[in-house]
């Protein structure tokens, strides 16, 4: 009977049958992996399984390609953390939303977890909104995408760089990008190592990762981001009026 142990963070759990959830954790060890959880309309099964929160796991099935099941225990209540804050709750569910449905199963990204696990460190610091975008970068860079915002892609230059080129991913410099500026993302001044970090620049940071995850990564599948994802950047949207 195939078994494991690790620890994992709770990125979803849907209900299944009368009393029981399926619950999808990403792992130090195993990557992103599902499995059956009893007594979920317990306060405190269901107190255990907020997203976001980092459980000790126990997986184990009849055979690999079964669900299997799961039997956990509470290491660390991020949820209960942000609880009070509906943007930092919203940035939370987006992060987890996110990691749920890009990430293959069964694949190892230990510095996806590591990442994230920060990023919930860093929520009780001013500059977490900074850190939701650097997660989303090195997501992108970890699936394959990566983006190179050290010079411009037009003239080799590593100064002046506040654009992005939609199509490559690349920075681009204000001159270069003068005449094409309408076509062009913003490049936060916080990626190009500014200690700036305004409503605005989350926003434009939010809008860099979100276009190259839509288009690089959820289009494959003919899905839009997750609506956890839309609200945040939404809610920075009204922010940053």
């Amino acid at each position: 009977m195939p078994s494991w142990e690790d620890n994992g963070i709770i990125l979803s759990l849907r209900p299944h049958g009368e009393n029981g959830g399926v619950v999808t954790l990403l792992t130090k060890s195993h990557g992103r992996a599902a499995g059956y959880v009893y007594g979920v309309s317990s306060p405190r099964v269901r107190g255990m399984l907020e997203i976001g929160n980092i459980v000790s796991a126990r997986w184990q099935a009849k055979s690999e390609d079964q669900l299997g099941t799961y039997t956990l225990e509470l290491e660390t209540s991020h949820a209960a953390d942000v609880l009070d804050d509906p943007v930092k709750l919203t940035a939370l569910q987006s992060a987890c939303a996110v990691a749920d449905k890009t990430l293959p199963e069964h694949e190892s990204h230990p510095g996806v977890y590591e990442g994230l696990k920060a990023l919930m460190s860093a929520f009780s610091t001013p500059l977490w909104a900074a850190s939701y975008i650097y997660w989303e970068i090195g997501l992108l860079r970890e699936l394959g995408f990566g983006l190179d915002l050290t010079r411009c892609v037009a003239t080799g230059v590593a100064d002046n760089l506040i654009y992005v080129s939609p199509k490559s991913g690349c920075a681009v410099s204000g001159p270069a990008g003068e005449e094409y500026k309408d076509r062009l993302l913003h490049l936060p001044p916080f990626l190009r190592g500014e200690a700036r970090f305004e409503d605005e620049d989350i926003l434009n940071g939010l809008k860099l990762t979100g276009h190259f995850l839509l288009h690089r990564v959820f289009s494959q599948a003919n899905t839009n981001l997750p609506e956890p994802r839309l609200r945040l950047e939404e809610k920075y949207g009204k922010l940053a009026k």
